[in-house]
């Protein structure tokens, strides 16, 4: 139990539903759709998508999501890519043939087909209850009449108005700057767009004006991309992949996510003793900081498009040991190609369980900040820039092409802490997702931390060179880590953010939300 002396926290309780995601409204229409009747599904897609107006810098219908759920009744766990495909177009050798070394985060050939509506439609109908147009409903409100801006959203707007083209800026700006801290922010041309997929489902977003909105902007922007390419978006039911961790398992989507990484970091952790060490001091944070720059190493050699990826080496607990074998408990060390490709940026998440315990850990982001920054100019949509996960590096298997799908970031994640799938749980930020959840991850299972304890817990991660350490850390760790050979930096804004929720095995719901974001846990 939390010191109440001191600022925090406290879990959230509940019994018959609880969501956590990042932002107040979007928790509030989840649960009004629990509360209706509806699943975990139709819940988790009302917040999802209201996420897309509460949090427009971070996620929207132009973007990709992935998926994970346990169904109710049921001790297994399934999967569904939500994240969209290169065009047609798509021509690494071209792009090398401009001097080009990497796909500019603001450019239309950064810009796969969007793949989140698809999978929204399509989960609906596989997992749901009410219906997608029930689970769009309150969403389409709030589009439309607008939403009050809350505090980190203001922070994010300001920081990366400037990415956002003329015509986005026209719909999500319309005053000319960037909305403040209370003021009512709406988005009435994608309400419309909301209204058309409630009625006609999917298609009224990859055919017709809409799709044909989007083109014209990727047409004008350089796109190569063709309605053709938007016609036949669709996304995939997967299987996950498992690890485990002393005692518990850890599920993740498979590739092109980055969730193997998350289970390649642990099995790296799990020959120190961590247990053994302060959970917040110098010693700890090195060891995981070291284990993150080897992993995303091989991250960026190994995932990729399911087609060409290489997760079973990186899930081979043989090679995790190797990994961790080459870390100097007191000594930091430089990895080459750490962390090239994808830079550091955030999301958002959303978990949802049911009376039925039905549970759901979704992930959906535009990429950077606003994505693109392309904006179409009828619908006011923002394209993401997912390519940007691509390289341009000849023979590589995550190099841009045709109809592949590019590494991501963004992993939804479940814990079964006693054989039984019990946690889903989602870590935002980027690049540093599959570090997070190793260290929620560990927060829970070396050192007994609540779900909420081990979100607030303070982060460090390896990014560009440099060690970034928040405030949260007391001022001798970032001294310690110095000596041991970290350039250590402050981040200017925290690092990620996380919400999970932790089914009890008496049926009784827990949740934790990030105080780093906007957003909370709340349940009835």
């Amino acid at each position: 139990m939390r010191d109440l002396h001191l600022p925090g926290r406290s879990p959230v309780w509940a019994d018959n539903g609880l969501c956590a995601t990042s932002h107040p409204i979007a928790a509030n229409v989840a649960l009004d759709l629990l509360k209706r009747g509806g699943n975990a599904m139709d819940a988790a897609i009302a917040g999802a998508v209201a996420l897309g107006v509460c949090e427009p810098a971070m996620c929207g219908l132009g973007g990709d999501c992935f998926v994970l759920v346990k169904p109710a009744g049921a001790d297994r766990v399934l999967s569904y890519n939500g994240s969209g495909r290169a065009p047609g177009g798509a021509d690494a050798a071209a792009m090398r043939a401009e001097g080009l070394a990497a796909i500019p985060d603001r450019d239309a050939r950064a810009v796969t087909v969007p793949g989140a509506v698809a999978a929204f439609d399509e989960m609906s109908a596989l997992w749901g209850k009410l219906g997608l147009a029930d689970s769009l409903a309150p969403a389409i409100s709030y589009f439309e009449d607008g939403v009050p801006v809350h505090a980190r959203v203001a922070f994010d707007f300001a920081a990366s108005a400037g990415r956002l083209d003329a015509r986005a800026a026209r719909h999500l700006m319309p005053g000319g700057h960037a909305p403040r801290e209370g003021d009512r922010f709406a988005l009435p041309g994608q309400a419309e767009v909301l209204r058309r997929i409630a009625r006609d489902g999917a298609r009224a977003f990859y055919q017709g004006e809409v799709a044909e909105d989007m083109l014209a902007a990727l047409t004008a922007a350089g796109g190569s991309h063709t309605a053709g390419d938007f016609a036949t978006a669709q996304g995939d039911q997967t299987d996950p992949i498992r690890g485990s961790y002393k005692g518990a398992a850890l599920y993740e989507h498979p590739p092109n996510g980055q969730g193997a990484i998350a289970i390649l970091m642990l099995n790296m952790l799990a020959q120190f003793d961590l247990s053994a060490l302060d959970p917040f001091g110098a010693e700890r944070a090195h060891i995981e900081a070291e284990a993150a720059k080897l992993a995303y190493a091989a991250r960026n050699r190994f995932i990729a498009d399911a087609a060409t990826a290489q997760a079973e080496r990186l899930l081979d607990p043989a090679f995790a040991a190797e990994l961790a074998a080459a870390i100097d408990p007191r000594r930091a060390q430089q990895v080459p190609d750490q962390l090239s490709g994808a830079p550091h940026r955030d999301t958002v998440y959303i978990t949802v369980v049911d009376r039925d315990r039905m549970a759901v850990s979704l992930i959906y982001s535009i990429f950077h900040a606003f994505g693109s920054g392309i904006g179409t100019e009828k619908f006011g949509l923002v394209l993401h820039n997912r390519g940007c996960g691509f390289t341009l590096e000849e023979g590589h298997g995550n190099m841009l092409a045709p109809g592949r799908r590019p590494l991501h970031t963004i992993i939804p994640a479940m814990l079964a802490e006693d054989g039984t799938p019990n946690m889903p749980f989602g870590v935002m930020g980027g690049q540093y997702q599959a570090a997070g959840h190793a260290r929620f991850v560990t927060n829970l299972r070396d050192y007994g931390l609540s779900p909420q304890e081990a979100i607030d817990a303070p982060r460090a991660f390896p990014d560009g060179g440099k060690l970034q350490l928040e405030r949260g850390y007391a001022p001798e760790v970032a001294a310690n880590l110095q000596e041991m050979g970290h350039e250590v930096v402050t981040p200017e804004g925290p690092i990620g953010g996380a919400q999970a929720i932790r089914i009890h095995a008496s049926g009784v719901m827990e949740a934790g939300s990030d105080p780093r974001k906007d957003g909370c846990a709340i349940g009835y």
